[in-house]
């Protein structure tokens, strides 16, 4: 008896993922609710667990292909892989012939009528980027299937040793320029790797940014030394009383709250040909993972304390950084903050996170110079950056909406104040 591994439900409007890794191979055994695949998908990374304990009977998607949310992608056996004499490559074997029997079994209509088999999934959607036909390929599979490994290589021949019929058949217009010719010596000190789910969708939402939005920055810096002050007055008594470190991110979401409260139109958004105003604030906080930038939402933070929104931030920066994020985690922000401080950027113009209109940016506390009072101090210096949607945000707004940031964190009695 075998239970069917399926690719789970991913979240609202989201309906393929791609097979990032799988954690055992065929033979191994598993224990039930121990995570045996990883999806990945446009907005986070998620593992599968097992349904059931037994072997890893099949593998039915390999890594790098797409698949649907509902499709068979393994198999678990009953009974512990350990007592299992057959080596766990002829269990492979075994499942590669499984899996090429049940593409032979399909219907005839699947295939063009002469017993010809199609391209395998992942070829076929190679082969649509790549802008190829069944023509310029031959196929190494069984019955002459081509395979993603068959598209790849015919991708690293020169493009004088394709097939003349390539010529005739129109490609798609590539998304980007393409690449420059590479010395022959430099070529075979490059390595080659597809992008991950992930990195592509932030690629295009980043870019879409750019050509939708008119985008532009105002620039303040804040004086820092009055948050550090408190900080380090009530920290100690902060962590024992809450369980959780003080950091600057409340404080910063807490001014911006307070600023959105005034000018609206930062936490507003444009839907066709009418504006949305937002009587909520969903703060996003970018965060940087091994796997790329992910914006992660702390829902109504309005209406929090800033030790309920550090609390917050923890929590979903540990599930970021451990890849346990949920689609509910990252969807619905109505603004974002992004610290590129913390890896010593002075400063930078961040990207909207559409269709947001508005994103800060935090930056490195350095000591500087400046005038207090007619007399030269050394000072914990921060420069912020407010990107916005001057299509939405008029110049008044944004720098009002910056002033107001600055105002609240070089006195944070006014957090305390609502002033």
């Amino acid at each position: 008896m075998s239970t069917d591994i399926k690719v789970p439900a991913l979240g609202e409007s989201v309906t393929e993922a791609t097979i990032g890794q799988w954690f055992k191979k065929v033979g191994d055994s598993i224990d039930a609710d121990e995570p045996v695949v990883e999806l990945e998908t446009d907005k986070v990374t998620i593992e599968v667990p097992a349904p059931a304990a037994g072997t890893l009977e099949a593998i039915s998607a390999n890594e790098g292909e797409t698949v649907e949310v509902g499709a068979l992608i393994g198999a678990i056996a009953e009974g512990a892989g350990s007592g299992s004499s057959a080596p766990a490559a002829a269990n492979e074997d075994k499942a590669e012939e499984k899996t090429e029997e049940k593409a032979e079994a399909k219907p005839a209509a699947s295939s063009n009528g002469s017993g010809e088999m199609p391209p395998s999934p992942a070829a076929g959607k190679l082969m649509e980027e790549k802008g190829l036909s069944k023509d310029d390929l031959s196929g190494s599979g069984k019955r002459g299937q081509i395979l993603k490994e068959d598209v790849q290589a015919a991708e690293a021949k020169p493009a004088s040793s394709k097939p003349a019929a390539a010529k005739s058949s129109p490609a798609p217009q590539p998304a980007s320029a393409p690449r420059a010719p590479v010395a022959q010596e430099d070529e075979v000190r490059e390595e080659r790797v597809k992008m991950t789910r992930l990195r592509q969708t932030i690629a295009r939402r980043l870019k879409d940014a750019q050509n939708t939005a008119a985008m532009l920055t105002t620039f303040n810096e804040v004086d820092m030394k009055p948050v550090m002050d408190l900080r380090k007055q009530y920290k100690d008594l902060f962590e024992k009383k809450h369980g959780i470190k003080l950091g600057f991110m409340g404080f910063f979401s807490k001014a911006v709250t307070h600023a959105l409260k005034e000018i609206p139109a930062v936490n507003a958004e444009i839907d066709g040909d009418e504006l949305i105003y937002k009587n909520y604030a969903h703060i996003g906080v970018a965060v940087g993972t091994d796997k790329g930038l992910v914006v992660p939402v702390v829902r109504d933070a309005d209406q929090m304390t800033i030790a309920e929104i550090e609390a917050e931030i923890g929590r979903l920066g540990r599930a970021a950084r451990d890849g346990q994020l949920g689609m509910a985690d990252m969807q619905g922000g109505t603004f974002t903050i992004s610290n590129g401080g913390v890896y010593g950027s002075l400063m930078s113009t961040p990207i909207l996170n559409a269709p947001q209109s508005g994103i800060l940016g935090m930056h490195k506390i350095q000591e500087r110079p400046v005038v207090v009072n007619g007399q030269i101090e050394i000072r914990p210096m921060m420069y912020l950056a407010l990107s916005y949607d001057h299509r939405i945000v008029d110049g008044k707004e944004a720098v009002t909406f910056l002033v107001r940031v600055k105002e609240s964190l070089e006195d944070p009695q006014r957090l305390i104040l609502d002033l």
